[in-house]
């Protein structure tokens, strides 16, 4: 699984990914689709390198992809020609439909261009022809998202959650044998950055007669990855575990915003419907399962829990199916914003504790027949760990409410209000490895009546 776009010696002429806490460092390279912001360029695809961002099509455009450059033999100089010019393009659908041997390729070509030693010239060419400050972009959707399905991963989510609900049997007796998730609404996916109104629905106050209409007053967050879909299969064909990565071209940081007051009332019996379906958020930056390689972790089960059924099972998800990404969460309210001072950190967690691992979403989603296809999208579920700060979740960190959190000054959050922003970061570090990240997936609250305006 590693290679030698894993070498933690490996450097890039691109000064500014060496630079400490840098998330784009040139062991990374994930993928976006941009334009510079404020002009009328076309969109396009983009890699991450440092501060600044490879732009494909300027790459495809002076066909500086050859064997000299990547050092390999003609197969895998094609495959790498053949990836740029999908991945050029202005959503990444077509580049993730052509699976790993493709994005590999084109990844280690890229490595080979943007790495110390590249010629002078050949660095001089690409600076000038194919770097974009990311000071200067923006970005949209990456893929056109067919489908969007959010699973519920994180045993401790779901056990916080259903504590508040069911103190004394909190967890579901299916949720130990299958990999829980419900088919969200792909159409009012954003990417991160964009502003979204509160929404309104039907809400059942405590002790009252009958429901009432208005603005959700339990805004919630959820701290999740999402993965994006690679090749899919042909409807009716299950994917087997062991090739069910093969599926996956990588992960985003996905914040699947949450009415909790509206849920409460609608969720049952057919599960979420207006509650999530206004906004979810992602990050313009996805970075690829090869990338995060050195970052495996093996599965397990406690001794005493259901084991995964066999066609959940595997020696090799037993051996590397997690994942040691760390996860956080940070709030600004409007008043920290006058007043200069920083987002606060609320929340940290990590993508080990995932109860089910993302091999098992894929497989389990596939079993009855169901077709991915490639730029769909599954979320994680929210990534709370053990730990009370680890919650992902404001109803958690809040205890449904009843322990508001305490910020830097003094104001205090039980659910999100008009004009908060929240940021979820993400994350991979461990010695003899090189720190990789996902940037930034930021949105903001509007008033309930107000109209979003998608960048």
């Amino acid at each position: 699984m590693l290679n030698e776009t894993h070498d933690p010696s490996l450097r890039s002429w691109v000064k500014s990914a060496q630079a400490a806490g840098s998330d784009f460092p040139i062991q990374n390279l994930p993928f976006a689709v941009f334009c510079r912001a404020g002009t009328t360029e076309a969109w396009r695809g983009g890699v991450a390198i440092g501060d600044q961002i490879v732009d494909l099509a300027a790459l495809r455009n002076a066909d500086v992809i050859n064997a000299d450059v990547i050092k390999a033999e003609d197969p895998a100089t094609e495959l790498a020609r053949t990836a740029l010019q999908a991945a050029a393009r202005d959503q990444l659908n077509d580049f993730m439909a052509l699976g790993p041997a493709h994005w590999s390729a084109l990844r280690h070509a890229l490595s080979h261009l943007l790495r110390v030693g590249t010629t002078a010239d050949e660095q001089a060419r690409i600076r000038s022809l194919a770097l974009v400050p990311q000071s200067q972009a923006e970005y949209r959707l990456p893929a056109r998202i067919g489908d969007y399905t959010d699973f519920y991963t994180s045993v401790h989510h779901a056990t916080n959650i259903g504590r508040l609900f069911r103190p004394d049997n909190p967890l579901l007796p299916n949720y130990k044998w299958v990999p829980i998730g419900y088919h969200g609404r792909a159409s009012s996916i954003v990417i991160s950055g964009t502003p979204f109104t509160r929404p309104q629905g039907q809400l059942m106050p405590p002790g009252a007669p009958q429901p009432m209409v208005g603005p959700s007053k339990r805004l919630d967050i959820e701290l999740e990855l999402g993965a994006f879909i690679g090749p899919g299969n042909a409807l009716g064909r299950p994917i087997n575990i062991d090739q069910a990565e093969d599926h996956v071209f990588g992960l985003c940081l996905l914040n699947d915003w949450s009415a909790r007051d509206i849920q409460g009332w609608e969720y049952q019996p057919l599960g979420p419907f207006l509650a999530k379906n206004f906004a979810t958020t992602i990050s313009p930056w996805v970075v690829t399962l090869e990338a995060l390689a050195p970052y495996r972790l093996p599965f397990t089960r406690p001794a005493d829990d259901p084991q995964p059924l066999p066609y959940l099972d595997s020696a090799a998800q037993r051996a590397n199916g997690l994942l040691n990404i760390e996860l956080a969460v940070e709030l600004q309210t409007p008043r920290m914003r006058e007043a200069g001072i920083p987002p606060a950190l609320i929340a940290q967690s990590n993508y080990r504790h995932a109860y089910w691992t993302l091999a098992q979403m894929v497989t389990h989603h596939t079993m009855g027949g169901c077709n991915l296809q490639p730029g769909d999208l599954l979320g994680s579920g929210t990534m709370s760990g053990p730990e009370p700060h680890q919650a992902g979740a404001l109803i958690e960190l809040t205890a449904g409410g009843k322990q508001p959190l305490k910020l830097p000054n003094g104001e205090q959050r039980t659910f999100l209000e008009d004009g908060d922003s929240v940021t979820l970061r993400g994350w991979c570090d461990r010695p003899g490895a090189v720190r990789v990240g996902f940037g930034r997936c930021e949105g903001l609250v509007l008033p309930a009546g107000t109209t979003a305006v998608q960048p």
